[in-house]
């Protein structure tokens, strides 16, 4: 019953994530709340995890939560949810092709899907924004507090990259160099 349910979820996340592994977050982030198999710490785990390794980021997602809730059946099932709505829209829209190639309505409707694309993306940036930077409030705190150490390294991580010559380097370097400071400062 899990792996059909890991499906279904996964298959929800698929069908509506338009705009690609981004825009996954809130959706995941909606999912953790409400089947709680894995909290937004996990969420921030895996959204890192995700992005330092090879491929997308939302198939890396939905086979971490499926191994981590079932098992290996559960990483595939999970995976092949997220990607089965992918899938079929491109084995429907292939098939039509040649005929709607110049449809302006099709083109309006992928110039209207971009506004939606990009709030889902905002959004993914705003929850990684609140798990990264901000720490929860203790139990009789009124308010969460700012986790400083976080703050602090990626308004660096984001000065060095406004200069030319650092500019040029690869991400990498930048994950790698924010990687050794999380370790040093174990935030």
């Amino acid at each position: 019953m899990i792996l059909l349910r890991l499906f279904y979820e996964f298959f929800k996340v698929g069908l509506f994530s338009v705009g690609g592994g981004l825009a996954t977050i809130p959706f995941l982030a909606d999912m953790g709340t409400r089947t709680g198999w894995f909290s937004s710490a996990d969420l921030a785990n895996m959204i890192a995890v995700s992005e330092s390794t090879p491929g997308p980021i939302g198939v890396n997602m939905a086979t971490y939560v499926g191994f981590h809730t079932a098992g290996i059946f559960g990483g595939i099932v999970a995976t092949l949810g997220l990607v089965c709505p992918a899938f079929l829209t491109i084995a429907v829209i292939a098939g039509f092709l040649k005929k709607f190639r110049e449809s302006r309505g099709v083109s309006a409707v992928f110039y209207g899907l971009r506004p939606a694309s990009t709030a889902l993306i905002a959004a993914a940036f705003l929850e990684v924004c609140a798990i990264a930077l901000i720490r929860t409030a203790p139990a009789g705190a009124a308010l969460p507090s700012i986790h400083w150490p976080a703050l602090i390294l990626a308004a660096a991580v984001f000065f060095c990259i406004q200069f030319t010559p650092l500019k040029k380097l690869h991400p990498i370097v930048f994950i790698g160099i924010s990687a050794l400071a999380g370790i040093v400062f174990q935030m």
